[in-house]
């Protein structure tokens, strides 16, 4: 019998890349995704699709409307930043972050984990690549797994503890996309933009636009997914 796994997936890339891991490593997937206000909602069509394509035992979008909280420009009418430079992305916090959402989405999912009976939850955090939000460092990670382990029945009464998985972690976004491409993930299924046209097309300008792009350009691969305008 296969272990069973809850992967995050959001639709982007480095979910989906997480996702390949967790297949690669024979994980039984149980996929979970959050329709929680955002304003990139393409990527929750993408998200089905990559589900579908890695073929997963079962795929949930669960509905959290944390517009009603606000405080982040993905949840509340605020501009989303654009074309800053890689010290302008790394210098604070940027207001994309979305308030506890790993700490709200981790929660949801060690409750599915318990249901599905399944002790490992994959999360596609990563800390080097990455817009400085504070619920992506180990430290927060390691934290939670402790967390999870006192809040939950089988973390009490278990053999095994439950174990939160962060392969991504310590890998850089070119690093990341070699190693989807090695599990041969098609990366023209994920979405990464924060601000999408309306046909689904990502701007290239905003934080998580510019990552992307870095880490395809450093990985010496053209990125597969529509931009505005030619990269």
């Amino acid at each position: 019998m296969k272990n069973k796994a809850v992967v995050l997936l959001s639709g982007g890339l480095d979910s989906a890349t997480t996702l390949a891991i967790a297949k690669s490593q024979g994980f039984e997937v149980f996929a979970l995704s959050f329709d929680y206000g955002q304003r990139q909602r393409v990527e929750l069509k993408k998200a089905k699709e990559i589900a579908k394509k890695l073929a997963v035992t079962d795929h949930q979008i669960l509905t959290i409307d944390m517009r009603q909280i606000g405080g982040s420009a993905l949840t509340d009418s605020i501009d989303v930043p654009m074309n800053r430079d890689e010290d302008e992305i790394s210098k604070e916090i940027p207001i994309t972050y979305v308030p506890a959402r790993n700490t709200i989405f981790l929660s949801f999912s060690l409750a599915y984990a318990e249901v599905k009976t399944a002790q490992n939850i994959f999360l596609g955090v990563n800390a080097i690549d990455y817009s400085g939000y504070p619920d992506c460092r180990p430290e927060f990670i390691a934290s939670f797994e402790t967390l999870a382990n006192l809040a939950t029945k089988v973390g009490v009464e278990g053999k095994e503890k439950l174990k939160i998985h962060t392969p991504l972690i310590k890998l850089t976004k070119a690093e990341i996309i070699l190693k989807g491409v090695e599990l041969g993930l098609d990366y023209s299924l994920t979405h990464s933009c924060y601000n999408p046209k309306e046909n689904g097309s990502s701007c290239g300008s905003c934080d998580s636009c510019q990552l992307r792009l870095k880490g395809f350009k450093e990985a010496g691969l053209k990125d597969p997914i529509e931009y505005t305008k030619s990269y």
